[in-house]
């Protein structure tokens, strides 16, 4: 198993962890109201999934 021999500098440590960056979540649009939504989630607008009505809308 691999062991540093060295502690990693802040400078190093701090640059590495500047590349994780968080993604947009990806949207599609709901095909009853049109507004963009979560896939695989019932619409909050509208309140339907998979053209039926499962929640009543907020």
């Amino acid at each position: 198993m691999a062991v540093p021999k060295r502690r990693m500098s802040r400078s190093n440590t701090r640059s590495r962890r500047a590349q994780w960056k968080a993604t947009a979540p990806v949207l599609v649009r709901c095909p009853q109201c049109h507004d963009p939504k979560l896939p695989h989630t019932a619409c909050p607008t509208c309140g339907t999934y998979n053209r039926r009505q499962v929640i009543t809308p907020s």
